[in-house]
């Protein structure tokens, strides 16, 4: 059954006035993919930390290990930011998790149950509902975020997936959810950046830790094991003794 859900246009003014002042949004209606548009920006030198590209639409979107994120127009939440953190670099590849926290506490508040799928997908009853990359650029990292905001059943991009909408969320004002996001982030990014841990708060929330999971790597390769725990560089701890960089997790029970 589909449903009626606002799909106000991105509004740069009204976004810009409820930001804090680390951040700088760039509102763009089509765009192949936010984050090479960012990334762009920052080889080019004209971007810095807080830069913020924001779409109604991406032609060419994608998730992790490259593959397509596409939503049709305005029912999603497409962005990109950009952040040089002062923490060591070899610590960076816990930010996506963190987003991950930050972006699933922060829709919980707004009556989204929302948890965390290791490394980076955002679920709602275990169907998806969003989903975060990163990419290292210069001396920063730029992190991508797609969240199904309206999207009706018909329109979802793949099986298992669902929205806000679908969810019974009410505040589906894109408008409104990017500044919610951006600045519940920043309080959690400089404590982070500080040298705060975040891993209790991320086990909390996450879906992962403490299941059976099956876990594909980029050649195809799997492991099963129980999810153990989580470390400061992002990584996935197994229950057999194996940390894991990267890779696909299946939930099974």
């Amino acid at each position: 059954m589909g449903i009626d859900a606002p799909r106000a246009p991105l509004d740069q003014s009204r976004i810009a006035s409820a930001l804090s002042q680390y951040w700088r949004v760039s509102v763009v209606d089509l765009t192949a993919s936010t984050q090479d548009d960012l990334a762009n920006k920052i080889t080019s030198g004209d971007g810095k930390s807080g830069d913020v590209i924001v779409a109604n639409y991406q032609s060419a979107g994608r998730g992790r290990l490259d593959r397509s994120f596409l939503a049709p127009p305005s029912t999603a939440l497409l962005f990109s930011m950009y952040l040089n953190p002062e923490r060591s670099r070899d610590d960076w590849g816990f930010i996506p998790l963190l987003a991950g926290f930050s972006i699933a506490d922060t829709l919980r508040k707004i009556s989204a149950n929302v948890s965390i799928k290791w490394p980076n997908d955002l679920l709602i009853d275990e169907m998806k509902v969003g989903g975060i990359i990163s990419t290292a650029v210069g001396q920063g990292v730029i992190i991508g975020i797609g969240i199904n905001v309206s999207t009706t059943t018909s329109e979802l991009p793949v099986e298992g997936a669902t929205s806000l909408a679908l969810a019974g969320v009410t505040k589906l004002d894109r408008n409104f959810l990017l500044p919610l996001l951006l600045n519940a982030f920043e309080m959690d990014f400089t404590e982070w950046d500080q040298g705060e841990s975040f891993l209790e708060k991320y086990s909390t929330l996450s879906g992962t830790q403490g299941r059976e999971v099956t876990i594909v790597g980029p050649s195809e390769s799997t492991i099963q094991s129980r999810a153990l725990s989580f470390d400061e560089q992002g990584r996935l701890h197994l229950e057999d003794g194996q940390i894991v960089t990267v890779g696909d997790v299946v939930h099974l029970r």
